[in-house]
């Protein structure tokens, strides 16, 4: 294998990493400002839950937790850990071809 090609490899699993790691810290974001009760009507508090929202649309509400925190946590906190998992198994597999 050339060195350019395992140079490029490289530069794609990384990219792939970051991704998923900005993916999960926009929702571990918007975990901490929801458990910290931020201003929803602040422009920057606003964006991350769109973003989170967006992220998390098909785990939010997956559990029926009687607590709004607690359905917070696991299901924007699921979406977060299986982008982390996902993204970085993606990421070592490319990085070993």
């Amino acid at each position: 294998m050339s060195p350019r090609h395992r140079s490029s490899a490289n530069q794609a699993g990384t990219v792939i990493a970051i991704v998923a790691d900005v993916m999960a810290v926009i929702l571990g974001l918007w975990i901490l400002m929801y458990l910290l009760d931020a201003n929803r009507s602040n422009d920057f508090v606003q964006f991350v839950h769109d973003a989170a929202n967006w992220l998390a649309g098909w785990s939010y509400d997956l559990f029926t937790f009687d607590e709004a925190w607690a359905r917070v946590v696991a299901g924007y906190g699921l979406a977060a850990v299986v982008y982390l998992f996902v993204g970085h198994a993606i990421a070592n597999r490319v990085h070993r071809h």
